[in-house]
């Protein structure tokens, strides 16, 4: 996609993080860095767009190659958002819903839905910088209208509160508050499970899965034991003890800990009617409150420009 009129990147701080739900600003993505759209560039054409299934391959490309980190989930339904204005179909977002590595993510907060049936994960939303202003809300809502068709009656979505950087400093993750959320009604919940981070030297999450495939030799810890050693880790030679190598390995390729205080949960109850949302129970106490602020900048350099949602 070509750059369009309106991408102001330069208008606004690299590091800005997200505003208020009533700003006019709308976060965007491309080749992972985050940018920002207007809405005085026109708002959004619904007849320029169309949600409809997108495959696999297709959308896994697109996450990978824009979305912050860098990574795909386990996706069970995968929705896009094509740029239909010059005729053909050209994808400018990906929404992919999915079960969580542990259901008991979806059960803790829907204990009555079934999951991957009744109840999904929000895995991974982006969008093009392409979009204009506003796309966001019009394209969850359509999806949900599909999800809604399906018989799925419940979504849960995280929001990563916690800024991350490589060890270069640069700026991989901005830290956010749920802001498409809070701007669709979703019902807030709270901070998921605290947790310690372990980042790489690119700012990506080296996930605890990962590294407890390594630790008992599982199916799939050859590709982990890789992604240390693409950043300077010896690699696991016949007769080492894996365990030992693991913490030998993690020094050596500089990764970092980050003590993470859990990202903000949000549900969503998908049935049109009131009365039957209403009766959809959660296993979580709702948070009237909104978070405002993203967590404060772990390893920010001295003197950077501190952002907040009062703009």
């Amino acid at each position: 996609m070509a750059a369009v009129k309106g991408f102001r990147q330069d208008l606004l701080p690299l590091e800005l993080r997200e505003f208020p739900t009533s700003s006019p600003w709308c976060q965007r993505w491309n080749g992972r860095r985050h940018a920002w759209r207007h809405v005085s560039e026109g708002g959004f054409d619904a007849r320029r767009y169309v949600v409809g299934a997108v495959s696999e391959e297709e959308a896994k490309a697109f996450v990978v190659r824009h979305h912050y980190s860098g990574s795909y989930p386990v996706a069970v339904r995968r929705l896009g958002l094509f740029d239909v204005s010059e005729g053909d179909r050209v994808l400018a977002g990906v929404a992919v819903f999915g079960v969580p590595a542990g259901p008991r993510v979806l059960t803790h907060a829907l204990p009555e839905l079934r999951p991957t049936s009744e109840a999904l994960e929000l895995a991974r939303f982006v969008l093009h910088t392409n979009c204009p202003g506003n796309s966001e809300s019009w394209f969850l809502a359509r999806c949900f209208e599909d999800l809604r068709a399906a018989g799925v009656q419940g979504v849960v979505s995280f929001a990563d509160p916690v800024p991350r950087r490589g060890a270069d400093g640069r700026l991989v993750a901005v830290g956010h508050v749920g802001t498409i959320y809070q701007a669709t009604n979703a019902l807030y919940t709270g901070r998921a499970t605290p947790r310690t981070l372990k980042i790489l030297p690119d700012g990506q999450v080296l996930s605890e899965r990962a590294v407890q495939k390594v630790r008992r030799q599982e199916q799939g810890h050859r590709y982990a034991e890789r992604i240390l050693c693409s950043f300077g880790a010896q690699p696991l030679r016949a007769g080492d003890d894996p365990a030992l190598w693991l913490r030998q390995a993690l020094a050596e390729a500089g990764v970092r800990t980050l003590r993470h205080r859990g990202a903000h949960r949000y549900v969503f109850r998908l049935p049109a009617r009131r009365r039957e949302r209403e009766a959809i129970r959660l296993g979580v106490q709702l948070d009237p409150r909104y978070p405002k602020v993203p967590d404060p900048d772990p390893w920010a350099p001295p003197g950077h420009f501190r952002a907040t949602n009062a703009l």
